[in-house]
């Protein structure tokens, strides 16, 4: 038993001294966290950006929310991204970013999926839509309503069209829009909220109806350095900007804004 522990041992201690040292060796990277529907545009812009530059991105996805509230508690992120200006707001306001860095990027769809293999055809999405007899009695998915910016533009819109009331008892939130995606692509969920770019990179599912952009506020992909970003994220801050990372973008469906709310030259 000793013998048993004291191997074990051995290993977690190797394990880690990898990992410090792996750590330790690897040349200094820009981390970006931004939100969980950027994944695939984004990795595709870093990668470009990687090739042009030879400067390594890091990013991790998930919802804004999430990841400023980690960024305040100290996460080491030097570029953020949010999917909706609350929370960058919120980063400024908490001192977390550079303003004079912030710039709106990107733009975007709020669409109605079900699954590709649902008999559900297109949908007129309009005032007093009738959502809750298309979902019957199964559930239809958004990312929460309460804090991730997919689903409070969800609710805004929902409400906008007066079909909030009849719809809420069987709906079921996700904490990040690509897990609401994720549950429809399954057919665990016979409608979801989602993105248009969300729909576009999952071909489990199909878009059967378009929000009406005024039932719900503009949709905003905001960015901006964070107080601890060094020369390089600014390298990599122009880059989004770039005619390059512009094509890589709206090649996923993304509108390009990008509209300057600081002062970037």
């Amino acid at each position: 038993m000793l013998a048993r522990r004291a191997l074990l041992m051995s290993a977690v201690i190797a394990t880690m001294g990898t990992c410090i040292s792996a750590g330790t060796a690897a040349p200094h990277g820009i981390i970006v966290f931004a939100a969980a529907s950027l994944k695939n545009a984004l990795d595709a812009v870093n990668a470009a950006f990687a090739g042009e530059t030879g400067l390594k991105v890091s990013a991790s996805y998930a919802a804004s929310s999430a990841l400023i509230k980690q960024i305040e508690n100290g996460a080491p992120a030097e570029v953020f991204v949010s999917a909706d200006e609350d929370w960058m707001n919120y980063g400024a306001q908490m001192n977390l970013i550079k303003e004079k860095t912030r710039v709106d990027l990107l733009g975007n769809r709020l669409v109605l999926i079900a699954s590709a293999e649902s008999p559900i055809g297109e949908f007129a999405i309009a005032p007093g839509f009738d959502l809750a007899a298309l979902v019957g009695q199964g559930r239809m998915v958004t990312a929460d309503v309460r804090s991730v910016p997919a689903g409070k533009y969800a609710k805004a819109a929902l409400q906008k069209l007066r079909a909030w009331e009849s719809v809420a008892p069987k709906l079921a939130m996700t904490e990040n829009v690509r897990a609401a995606l994720t549950l429809v692509a399954r057919g665990e969920a016979v409608l979801g909220i989602v993105y248009l770019t969300d729909a576009k990179v999952e071909p489990k599912v199909k878009i059967i109806g378009t929000f009406p952009e005024h039932s719900h506020p503009p949709i905003v992909y905001p960015v901006a350095l964070t107080r601890s970003a060094g020369p390089e994220a600014e390298r990599y801050l122009a880059f989004l900007r770039s005619s390059a990372a512009k094509s890589i973008f709206e090649s996923y469906g993304f509108s390009f804004l990008p509209k300057r709310t600081g002062s970037l030259p």
